[in-house]
């Protein structure tokens, strides 16, 4: 296993999403600023060339100076034509949140302007779109809603599907799905859609299925596996298995030692109508370490080899290592990038095999 540190601007850097071209180069995209929710908070992206080991500098790929930038994510919709995809909300405000498209037909090295791509607010995403048997394309995404708290947890989560590349969309809603975001997708060899997610309860990672392209789906059903209200991707591996990045870790394993997110200034509760109740809808505060990689051969219903990918060993107070992304290439080689600390995105390289030792 490999580490790397991709480049960065600034001093906050955060939720990293992995896209391996068609030509071979590897592209990651994640936001940056002076902090999550500030008006400076930007999408930015660096580029690994195909052949070689260094990333490039970092790119500033957004700038609307009066919202905070998000959650991006990319997609190539055929060979050379990138979509970039992210949200963007005024303040901590995700309720207000927009999603944005910029386009590439260059492989990424030049894009459109911004336009937004849904009229709804309060729409987020962050795991990227699959193309499915049938050709459609299939975004997962969620609508943020304040809770009693006046804060996040009553978010619910929906797939936008389209038959036309994106010209137009259909919107399917997962049912039963309040406290559930983040779904990550993929479509199993049979044909049938799986979903996992984040809960903003932090107890499990959660399951869904679809029989029939996304446009049904199952009632969402706990896993084994913890989850501490923060981000998880899914890949297809090209051995049939799927493979899962999360935090290893729950609110029943590490009880939360704050009430908030980390990048939340409690101080400012009181003037965004924050308050506190006797059992949020949310739990925030849950520590984001250690990082695992599970696989499962059998649709993801059980995980049973696991590896750390980073741990809190060696490092003070409750080092984050979160938000991961995943992608596999032709020689097998799977690569994944996440958060490390908030202050820059680190890159890693592992084999199947090293996962199943």
């Amino acid at each position: 296993m490999k580490n790397y540190k991709i480049p960065n601007k600034y001093p906050h850097n955060h939720a990293p999403n992995l896209l391996l071209l068609s030509n071979g180069d590897l592209l990651c995209t994640w936001f940056g600023g002076s902090c999550e929710g500030k008006a400076d908070i930007s999408i930015h992206y660096s580029r690994l060339k195909k052949g070689e080991v260094s990333w490039s500098k970092a790119v500033v790929l957004s700038g609307d100076e009066n919202r905070s930038e998000q959650n991006p994510i990319l997609y190539e919709v055929k060979p050379g034509h990138l979509w970039l995809l992210y949200t963007a909300q005024i303040g901590v405000h995700q309720e207000t949140a927009v999603v944005r498209i910029r386009r590439s037909d260059d492989y990424g090295h030049n894009w459109s302007k911004a336009e937004d791509l849904f009229e709804d607010e309060g729409l987020f995403v962050r795991n990227p779109p699959i193309k499915l048997e049938n050709d459609d394309i299939l975004l997962p995404a969620y609508y943020c809603q304040k809770s009693e708290t006046g804060f996040l947890g009553d978010d619910y989560s929906v797939v936008k599907l389209s038959s036309d590349g994106g010209s137009t969309w259909k919107e399917v809603s997962i049912p039963e799905s309040k406290g559930l975001v983040h779904m990550s997708a993929v479509e199993l060899d049979n044909k049938d859609i799986v979903g996992f997610f984040r809960n903003r309860r932090a107890d499990y990672i959660y399951r869904t299925f679809s029989k029939d392209q996304g446009i049904t789906w199952s009632v969402p059903e706990p896993l084994e596996l913890p989850n501490n209200n923060s981000s998880i991707q899914c890949l297809k591996l090209k051995s049939g298995k799927l493979a899962l990045v999360y935090d290893d870790v729950n609110k029943h394993i590490s009880p939360p030692t704050v009430d908030m997110p980390p990048w939340f200034d409690k101080k400012d509760m009181e003037n965004v109508g924050v308050k506190e109740v006797e059992k949020p809808s949310a739990v925030w505060g849950v520590k984001r370490n250690p990082l695992v990689i599970s696989l499962s051969d059998d649709g993801g219903r059980t995980w049973p080899q696991k590896k750390e990918l980073m741990t809190d060993e060696g490092l003070e107070g409750e080092p984050e290592f979160s938000y991961p992304s995943l992608v596999q290439d032709d020689t097998g080689l799977i690569h994944i990038a996440y958060t490390y600390l908030r202050e820059y995105i680190r890159y890693v390289t592992i084999e199947e095999s090293e996962i199943l030792d």
